[in-house]
């Protein structure tokens, strides 16, 4: 009888990215159009200020991945370096410390040290970037894809409540884009939390706890600057 284990592990860097942009995307638009509404302007002023949240947000969104996986990406190559550098000027001592590695982790010393030399015959460098660094030799940041992906989810998101504002009757904006931008981050994190095989429940009370109260403080800071205008 075959035994299968299906591990989530490998999903966490992209489940991320698309939580997050999806999440800022709703909570930011929802709560941009919401507070603006709340300061009693036209629909048309409510509108606009949706799709300028969207685009900025977009690419605010971007440019914040792509400069943080790309400050990742030259972290770890500066590593690679440092322990390329160090296997080329003294390999029996990065094989010995390879090995205590092993010991650390349980793996009895002189089998630990079969190991470390049998894997550094293999790939020296890939060995040590991997058991001792633990990053991948090949790299897995991708800054371009980040920054793609993160606004994209982004994007996606925001245009929940904008089409939500866009259908609403002025008078019922605010209830219909809050309750609806509510429903929204319900199934949001209920997606997210099955894709990472964590509880639904808590995944959706998280999300959506969170969105109802950015929601409530900018709707509360639209209607006081409202009533001051």
């Amino acid at each position: 009888m075959s035994h299968h284990e299906i591990h989530r592990s490998n999903r966490v860097g992209w489940l991320r990215a698309s939580v997050l942009g999806a999440n800022d995307g709703i909570v930011s638009t929802a709560s941009l159009i919401i507070g603006v509404a709340a300061a009693s302007t036209s629909h048309e002023s409510i509108l606009l200020a949706g799709v300028a949240g969207l685009v900025a947000g977009a690419m605010s969104m971007a440019a914040g991945e792509y400069v943080s996986v790309s400050s990742q990406s030259d972290t770890e190559k500066a590593d690679l370096v440092l322990e390329r550098k160090s296997l080329e000027e003294d390999f029996g001592f990065e094989q010995r410390e390879l090995a205590e590695i092993y010991q650390q982790r349980g793996v009895e010393p002189r089998l630990a040290q079969q190991v470390a030399e049998q894997l550094m015959e293999h790939d020296a460098l890939g060995a040590h970037a991997r058991d001792e660094i633990g990053i991948s030799v090949d790299g897995d940041a991708r800054p371009i894809q980040a920054a793609f992906s993160s606004a994209g989810s982004f994007v996606v998101g925001a245009a929940l409540p904008l089409g939500m504002a866009w259908l609403a009757p002025v008078n019922l904006l605010i209830v219909i884009v809050a309750l609806s931008s509510l429903v929204f981050l319900v199934l949001l994190g209920s997606v997210a939390a099955r894709a990472g095989g964590a509880s639904i429940i808590s995944g959706a009370i998280r999300v959506t706890f969170w969105g109802a109260l950015a929601m409530a403080l900018t709707a509360g800071v639209g209607r006081v600057f409202g009533v001051v205008a």
